[in-house]
């Protein structure tokens, strides 16, 4: 399992060193498991303002939202006048990253990749940023712990059972996950197998394609707030997809359709790699495997 979680940080690339900026006060966060670290180091007093991803913990609602992570305007994102801005890698547009460096500004970019050892690095860079590595060495040793139990619970696993994660349905086409996205990375932490992994990136896949992969499981992201399942007319949104994708004609002939096997979980909390991926990862695993 360690070579496993060694390769896909490989495969993301290197965490990017961060300077330090301790006398920051109107931090801007862009993106979901930036604001998430911000809030678990006990630095969210100094944020001004947050992107669209950025929906846990709740209270991050509250604060202005500057738009959607990559597709960012400079007026957004100057209208909360930042001394400090945080960001995932590929937050953008890059000519919108130009214009708030030329500003002065001061930018951390801040890498990302699917592993245990990644998020650690995630968390440092943050913490280094906002001139709290103290902080940021207590909050890894805190989630350690849960990728402890974590990998213990996926080298348990004797016949990894393979995860089909669907990103998107589109006029009933299947964009699914090959490696190096995310979703690799959480199946793997899982102790699954990505049914696409001969691919890179998310494509869009035949039904011969979905035959061939022959999934056990199907996973995909709720997009809605966990108590906001229930439609304006009664429906459960969740019940209601799930019966949508297993009538699929290519998944209905797969294990997962034989079997009902269907997984939603909140998008950020799954695909997120942040503070809780371990907890995503146990939950993962036993969403997959059930629970004794």
């Amino acid at each position: 399992m360690k070579r496993l979680l060694l390769s896909v940080a490989l495969l993301a690339g290197p965490a990017a060193a961060a300077e330090p900026h301790p006398d920051a006060t109107r931090v801007l966060s862009l993106g979901g498991s930036i604001t998430e670290i911000v809030y678990a180091l006990g630095e969210e007093g100094r944020l001004v303002g947050r992107d669209m991803t950025s929906s846990f913990p709740p209270e991050a609602q509250a604060l202005p939202d500057v738009g959607y992570v990559r597709q960012l305007s400079p007026e957004g994102v100057l209208s909360v006048k930042p001394d400090l801005i945080l960001a995932e890698d590929g937050a953008g547009p890059p000519e919108t990253v130009e214009v708030l460096k030329n500003a002065g500004i001061a930018y951390e970019s801040i890498a990302s990749d699917w592993s245990d050892t990644g998020i650690r690095d995630k968390i440092d860079a943050v913490a280094t940023a906002l001139g709290v590595p103290e902080k940021g060495q207590a909050l890894a040793d805190k989630i350690a712990q849960e990728f402890s139990t974590a990998e213990t619970r996926a080298k348990s696993v004797t016949e990894p059972r393979k995860v089909m994660f669907i990103m998107s349905l589109q006029g009933g086409r299947i964009m699914a996950s090959g490696r190096q996205t995310s979703a690799n990375g959480i199946i793997h932490l899982a102790g699954a197998q990505n049914a696409f992994y001969e691919f890179e990136g998310y494509k869009t896949v035949t039904d011969e394609a979905v035959l061939a992969a022959n999934p056990d499981v199907i996973l995909m992201m709720d997009r809605n707030a966990p108590q906001a399942n229930k439609a304006a007319n009664g429906t459960d949104d969740h019940a209601a997809l799930r019966e949508q994708v297993l009538a699929m004609p290519a998944i209905a002939a797969t294990p997962a359709g034989k079997n009902g096997a269907f997984v939603q979980m909140d998008g950020l909390f799954l695909l997120g790699f942040g503070p809780r991926t371990g907890q995503a990862a146990l939950a993962l695993h036993d969403a997959v495997y059930g629970t004794e």
